[in-house]
């Protein structure tokens, strides 16, 4: 759901747009190559399936993930919040394209309702009215300054939207890091669809991948949520927004 002035909802659009052809096999044969006198261009050859799956379970549980870089995977991320995006970035192995401010006309009060905000009425009128007044003044001001200029007093909670890509060995350390369930609670959903999208285009070399949880013990120690997921969990939307909304530890 996009939502705009006056509505309610969470806008949140994942699409893998491209990606390493044949991921898996490229991986194993990268692999392979490593302990054998055949170059990888010939061990892709006889790489199938099986085999692919084989050698990327040993090797990724060995922890050898620099051959899981030769794959790489491209996103369009759509309808999230600057909030969201502040926190994507941090993530340096990756490549980034993000809507300017400066150049794209924000005069549509087009924002993000976090469903906690969205469920205690006296919170959200009072933060409906913060985002009105943010976009009252920034219109005023875009029409005596450079847009650049006015967007200064755009909120986090303006919608965003944002190209990434990034090897699958980052994306794993970033799935293990924000479908966490004490990650974020957009970012987290994002995550999510991302990793959804992963197993799809993958499933040898995303079959493991999700939160530390999914391989062990917990690796967050004493701030442990204590409910892990299980392997191969996918939560829906639903689930998110409602554990959104609890408090967190």
């Amino acid at each position: 759901m996009r939502f705009r002035k006056g509505q309610v909802g969470v806008y949140l659009k994942v699409v893998l747009l491209n990606y390493t052809k044949n991921p898996d096999q490229i991986c194993a044969a990268a692999a392979q190559s490593c302990y054998s006198d055949k170059g990888a261009s010939e061990l892709f050859e006889t790489t199938k399936d099986e085999k692919a799956k084989k050698m990327i379970k040993k090797v990724v549980g060995m922890g050898h993930l620099s051959v899981v870089e030769h794959a790489h995977f491209t996103f369009s991320i759509e309808g999230v919040s600057r909030s969201l995006t502040h926190q994507l970035v941090r993530h340096r192995i990756a490549s980034y394209s993000q809507q300017s401010q400066r150049y794209v006309s924000m005069d549509k009060a087009e924002y993000v309702l976090p469903p906690s905000v969205s469920n205690d009425p006296e919170a959200k009128k009072a933060y409906a009215k913060l985002m009105d007044d943010s976009w009252k003044v920034y219109r005023e001001l875009a029409k005596k300054v450079p847009k650049e200029d006015a967007r200064y007093v755009l909120p986090n909670a303006c919608h965003t939207n944002i190209t990434v890509t990034m090897n699958a060995r980052e994306l794993w350390h970033f799935f293990q890091l924000r479908c966490c369930r004490r990650a974020q609670w957009e970012i987290r959903m994002m995550a999510w669809k991302m990793l959804a999208e992963a197993r799809k285009a993958a499933p040898i070399l995303f079959d493991n991948a999700g939160p530390g949880c999914f391989r062990g013990p917990c690796p967050e120690g004493e701030y442990t949520c204590g409910r892990p997921y299980k392997k191969g969990e996918i939560p829906s939307d639903e689930e998110l927004i409602v554990e959104s909304m609890k408090p967190q530890d």
